[in-house]
């Protein structure tokens, strides 16, 4: 098993990292990491609890006093927060599913990223462009999958068509992040409503056809 003494400098380390080359930071570096909710808090105590539970040995060597351990909850809190809470609940079921070693801090942040390819998600560039180059109207275009319509929506058709991609990328990937992370968290995206067809579709009269009608007019109207 492996030795569990220098996790504490592993997840220092990787808090270090992450925060520096993380894909997932929200857009960029000037803009603020989101603010930990009371649900962010409530789901890294629950992730902590699982480890606890599924890596006795090693969680109580690596978190040896209660002070260590409450420390490192808050870096994790400020780091994940950028997940939605039950991103975070997946990520640690994932971790203990498919590690025999108590996670780093990089590990978790990969887990909470999950993989959304094999929810039939497409990567987000690949996303960005399909929704810049889907003609109008939108809604009734065949989107590979609604999370990209929605993004659009969030982001603004017209932003995103007459932004550089390098202004309108950042704001339609952390918006398309975000749909992705309710899909893998298990919600269902309503497909978009294409606009409907008319009941009946009026063919214009021809010129003698207006014609034949306007002297039956002036016939009945005594003109």
């Amino acid at each position: 098993m492996q030795d569990s003494k220098p996790l504490i400098d592993q997840v220092t380390r990787a808090i270090a990292a992450s925060s520096r080359t993380s894909p997932t930071a929200a857009g960029p570096a000037e803009q603020p990491r989101p603010k930990p909710t009371d649900g962010h808090i409530d789901a890294i105590n629950e992730a902590f609890a699982l480890f606890r539970i599924n890596y006795h040995n090693q969680y109580y060597k690596a978190y040896s006093d209660e002070q260590t351990l409450a420390q490192i909850k808050r870096l994790w809190l400020d780091s994940l927060s950028q997940f939605e809470p039950d991103s975070i609940r997946r990520g640690a079921r994932k971790v203990i599913e498919t590690s025999d070693y108590l996670p780093t801090l990089n590990r978790m942040i990969r887990a909470c990223q999950g993989d959304p390819e094999s929810y039939g998600l497409p990567d987000a560039h690949r996303a960005y462009v399909e929704a810049c180059q889907a003609p109008s109207p939108k809604a009734a275009y065949s989107w590979s999958h609604p999370a990209v319509y929605h993004a659009g929506v969030a982001s603004d058709w017209f932003f995103l068509t007459s932004s550089p991609e390098r202004a309108a990328f950042p704001v339609f990937e952390r918006n398309y992040r975000r749909l992705c992370e309710q899909v893998m968290n298990g919600a269902q995206l309503p497909v978009p409503d294409a606009p409907a067809l008319p009941e009946h579709i009026d063919t214009p009269l021809s010129k003698a056809e207006n014609q034949k009608r306007l002297d039956a007019l002036r016939r009945e109207l005594d003109l």
